[in-house]
């Protein structure tokens, strides 16, 4: 509120405490129309500010609540993470299936005089390309991973 409808409304106060008024009586208050019209003014910008300000905290009422289910949408993840990491932990050698591929692989290359395309491999194993690519790591010991001699873009598996 302006200093000068406060100082509007302050003067129209009574300076010396008054008698109490029965409550049965009607109260009559003069001021001036433009101590009035300040004073419903102030009220308009007050309520003008209170409404201003009932939509921002509506706005960061619903920012809050996507940053609670992001949040916790994180904190799944997380916890997901560290029981992948955890069973990775767990399992340092080959699977069970792996160590099945790995004899197959083995024999397979063994087969083909110990050298072979690794793509020929893959196919042949009917293998996606990120199942063969573990398959492989888990034998580092037991296949040796070349680049072809005349493309080197291909990779061929060479039995140690």
């Amino acid at each position: 509120m302006s200093k000068i409808a406060m100082h509007r409304i302050n003067s129209l106060l009574p300076t010396e405490p008054q008698a109490e008024v029965q409550p049965s009586e009607p109260i009559f208050v003069t001021i001036p129309s433009t101590a009035l019209q300040d004073l419903l003014g102030a009220i308009q910008n007050l309520k003008d500010e209170v409404s201003q300000l009932k939509g921002i905290i509506a706005n960061l009422e619903g920012k809050i609540s996507a940053i609670e289910s992001t949040q916790d949408l994180q904190a799944e993840n997380s916890f997901i993470q560290l029981q992948l990491i955890a069973d990775l932990r767990k399992g340092h050698g080959p699977q069970p299936m792996q160590k099945d591929r790995s004899v197959i692989l083995r024999a397979l290359v063994a087969a083909n005089g110990g050298k072979m395309l690794s793509s020929e491999a893959r196919k042949t194993m009917h293998l996606s390309r990120s199942r063969f690519s573990e398959l492989l790591t888990t034998m580092r010991d037991d296949i040796e991973v070349k680049p072809y001699h005349l493309n080197k873009s291909w990779k061929v598996l060479v039995l140690r």
